[in-house]
């Protein structure tokens, strides 16, 4: 197991934004995280690469207690990350913004190395013509794949991409998620978030259903589909879920 969550609970004042959430994630998988807004799904990544220390619960990356780590030192171990805003350093070039991730990520590159892999990573998500443009000068699509690129050139163990479909059109995203796909096929292991269902129902392993902070079902995609708890606080409508489940198979 890449990754064992046990138990995590966290609050914020009054609120419960986690509660009790226990799963085990396997080397090499694709994890989707659903639920409704507000249901956790970043508060659990948060937790998981240190941005918020748990409440409750203890976290284990690759067997060893990360519970109370920072991110840098989460990112030092092989474990990088996607946000749902993307906020790309818009005053340096997109090869130098990936160069970050590679000089601050788990082998700590110096700056020609950081170079080397910049440019690898850039040619494997699709944005190595605009290299030595501006980050800020790119549009939405652009921006994610970049995003994405960072992260990767930290050369990760476990990649956690939150919403990186978000914004995006069905052409784009299609494209995305063979990225996704082929990030998986290099050995990575994925927890992904996402509210596009037919994207995450077709890419990923197995899928986590939060809801107001519960774990509510835990299953493969058809399992989720088809999932009472599931129709009933999430997806609504037991039409859509059995539309859900035919594009699973």
């Amino acid at each position: 197991m890449i990754l064992q969550v046990q138990g995590v609970t966290k609050r914020f004042g009054g609120l419960q934004a986690l509660t009790q959430i226990t799963f085990d994630l396997p080397e090499g998988q694709i994890l989707g995280l659903i639920g409704p807004n507000g249901a956790g799904k970043t508060t659990l990544l948060n937790v998981i690469n240190g941005v918020y220390f748990p409440d409750e619960g203890r976290v284990f990356f690759q067997g060893k207690d990360v519970t109370r780590k920072k991110t840098y030192d989460m990112a030092h171990m092989g474990l990088a990350r996607t946000h749902q805003i993307v906020r790309p350093l818009n005053d340096l070039s997109v090869r130098e913004n990936v160069m970050v991730g590679a000089c601050f990520g788990r082998q700590n590159q110096d700056l020609d190395a950081a170079t080397q892999t910049a440019d690898e990573v850039l040619e494997f998500v699709g944005l190595a013509d605009r290299a030595d443009q501006l980050a800020g000068s790119l549009n939405v699509s652009q921006k994610k794949r970049l995003e994405m690129a960072r992260a990767l050139a930290s050369r990760p163990y476990l990649l956690l991409l939150d919403e990186v479909l978000a914004g995006l059109n069905q052409t784009e995203v299609r494209g995305m998620i063979e990225v996704v796909r082929k990030i998986r096929q290099q050995g990575v292991t994925i927890i992904m978030i996402e509210h596009i269902m037919h994207a995450i129902m077709n890419v990923s392993d197995r899928i986590i259903v939060l809801d107001y902070g519960l774990q509510l079902a835990e299953g493969t995609p058809e399992e989720i589909a088809t999932h009472p708890k599931v129709i009933e606080a999430y997806l609504g409508d037991p039409r859509l879920a059995e539309r859900l489940a035919r594009q699973a198979d």
